[in-house]
């Protein structure tokens, strides 16, 4: 089978295409042919090794693991022995952290893992990036900021795969949702449900005299200390974008400055957290943007534009 690998650190032309053995699953695992896979700006922050602070868990002077991609959706086409949950045929999606990746044509998961059950309601394109933008806005939205009712959020990326996640679960949690981006996206992530959204190219935050319960800054560009100007007093600044600065930042003001690795949170947590989602896919209550799609063969690509920043939503690996 052919799999997407980096074996040092740097530029897209670095990742190759690899002929490698199809898996074979184990007693409690899956064999997934993998429809489609995600790419997100993760995956391309972990092939260039920074933030640097990062290789001390990724490897030092060369990635631990080369494998690419974690989010993905396909068909079951073996289970082992063990296996309850799945069948042969059955549509899947889910994300398989730190192990073999899912850009590739197949990947062995445990069914006890971060998978289920594709809805009908969506396709292998639109399941694929699901945990890597929903997902992770999910568990800050829920588990970090408690979202509530009375709450205004400011969202800073608004337009891309977690921010435009982030805006419709905040809406869906029935919060009051502010949007950040540029001119040519305002209209986009008004459709997402933003109640408000700042050209970020025109208004200075802190020209600002709003307050915000909470600020998700989903793209790690925002300065805390321009931000909390504009945080209520019991409201918090967060970000999923490991930096210097936040963590010196989360030292001196721990309640208000949170960031989180949503992929080291417990798996049964996780798994929690992806079944509300399921649900809501489900239900037609949330929707995932596709930007553009990539064969396998073209991920360097896929990894070039989304270097670009112009990103609105996801970028997918489609195998053909």
């Amino acid at each position: 089978m052919k799999a997407a690998i980096y074996t040092k650190y740097g530029s897209p032309e670095i990742i190759q295409i690899v002929e490698t053995k199809k898996p074979a699953p184990q007693f409690n695992e899956i064999l997934v042919n993998i429809e489609a896979s995600s790419v997100t700006r993760a995956d391309t922050m972990m092939r260039q090794g920074i933030p640097r602070l990062g290789r001390l868990f990724l490897g030092v002077f060369k990635p631990k693991n080369t494998a690419l991609g974690t989010g993905f959706s396909g068909i079951v086409e073996a289970v082992g022995s063990d296996v309850k949950k799945f069948s042969i045929g059955d549509a899947v999606f889910g994300e398989k952290l730190f192990s073999n990746g899912s850009n590739a044509d197949y990947l062995c998961i445990s069914e006890d893992m971060i998978i289920e059950l594709k809805p009908d309601a969506i396709s292998h394109t639109q399941a694929a990036p699901v945990c890597d933008g929903f997902l992770t806005s999910y568990n800050f939205l829920k588990d970090i900021a408690n979202i509530q009712q009375e709450h205004h959020i400011l969202i800073n990326g608004a337009s891309g795969s977690l921010g435009s996640a982030a805006v419709q679960l905040a809406k869906l949690m029935g919060a009051k949702v502010t949007g950040i981006c540029n001119a040519k996206n305002i209209d986009f992530v008004k459709t997402l449900g933003a109640d408000d959204v700042i050209d970020y190219t025109k208004v200075n935050l802190n020209e600002l005299s709003c307050k915000y319960d909470v600020i998700y800054d989903a793209v790690g560009k925002l300065s805390y200390q321009t931000a909390k100007k504009i945080i209520s007093s019991d409201g918090i600044f967060m970000t999923p974008v490991l930096s210097i600065q936040i963590l010196w930042q989360m030292l001196w003001n721990s309640k208000q400055v949170k960031f989180a690795a949503t992929g080291m949170k417990k798996t049964k947590d996780l798994k929690q957290l992806f079944k509300d989602l399921v649900y809501f896919f489900g239900q037609n209550k949330l929707h995932t943007t596709i930007d553009r799609t990539y064969g396998l063969s073209d991920i360097a690509k896929a990894h070039q534009y989304l270097e670009t920043g112009r990103k609105v939503g996801n970028v997918v690996i489609i195998n053909l």
